[in-house]
């Protein structure tokens, strides 16, 4: 019933720059947590940037002083905003929500030449 969407993903040099958005089927504020997680290929999906109902946020160590989670709640969108991207940033990025499970979304591709 939950979905969630994301979009935004793209072919980027590296340096560049690219914002994800991921928007709610319902408002976000029915969610207690949004977050980001990435896919490399052959590798596990990981948390990238987390954000709370009360607007606390955490970062991958990767993803400090590069990437900022934030939300629009009248869009009932979160985003991702990344900079600096580098090749190793290349995967499937995820939006995620939890309420007392956690929903995924479909993922978007990013991918950064180098």
């Amino acid at each position: 019933q939950v979905q969630l969407v994301e979009s935004g993903g793209d072919l980027v040099q590296a340096g560049g720059s690219l914002r994800l958005s991921c928007v709610t089927s319902g408002s976000i504020f029915s969610f207690n947590t949004m977050a980001w997680y990435r896919r490399a290929p052959g590798q596990q999906r990981v948390l990238i940037a987390a954000i709370t109902r009360e607007n606390t946020t955490n970062y991958a160590e990767s993803a400090k002083g590069r990437f900022i989670i934030c939300r629009d709640n009248a869009k009932n969108t979160i985003y991702l905003q990344m900079s600096s991207l580098k090749p190793e940033d290349t995967a499937v990025y995820y939006c995620a929500a939890a309420t007392s499970r956690w929903y995924w979304g479909q993922g978007t591709q990013v991918t950064v030449s180098p």
